[in-house]
């Protein structure tokens, strides 16, 4: 079952600030996906470690997947059954600690890793479909920078819901 709650530790929280500025990508939850995809992407298994929850940025399981929660747990399960680890809900929790803050240090240290929209990844005479976009955020800053976008999420959060 995937974790209810992800705390960062305090370092890891220090690299998501600077991936935050250096990629002009608002959200903790869209970078800690891409994070965590990256680690997946690696051959070798994390280094166990210990990792302290000692940060303030803590989000849901649901604000971290979004729409792709199912997915990205059974990522999850299949990279630890290819590494020959137990499929139990603790192993499972470790290990998404763990790639999760892999995936963060290997941003961080890529030099690649930089604003999306100066560097053309975004073409501006296309436009842009944002499938899960929540309250259109991301949208409004792909407007700002002259990106043509639109989006529509399945299950839109409330105005009650906080922020990611």
């Amino acid at each position: 079952m995937q974790p209810e709650h992800i705390r960062l530790s305090q370092p890891a929280r220090d690299q998501l600030i600077t991936l935050k500025r250096r990629t002009k990508i608002p959200h903790w939850n869209v970078l800690c996906r891409w994070a965590f995809c990256r680690s997946l992407a690696e051959p070798a298994p994390p280094s166990a470690t210990r990792l302290p929850a000692d940060s303030n940025v803590e989000m849901t399981w649901k604000v971290f997947a979004g729409a792709h929660g199912d997915e990205l747990w059974a990522l999850l399960r299949y990279r630890c059954h290819a590494d020959g680890l137990p499929l139990d809900d603790d192993t499972l929790t470790a290990q998404f600690r763990l790639h999760l803050h892999r995936g963060i240090g290997y941003l961080v240290g890529d030099p690649q890793v930089t604003d999306i929209l100066p560097d053309q990844l975004l073409d501006p005479d296309r436009t842009l479909f944002d499938y899960g976009c929540g309250r259109g955020d991301d949208l409004r800053h792909l407007a700002a920078a002259g990106i043509a976008a639109s989006g529509w999420d399945p299950d839109p959060p409330s105005a009650s819901q906080p922020k990611s």
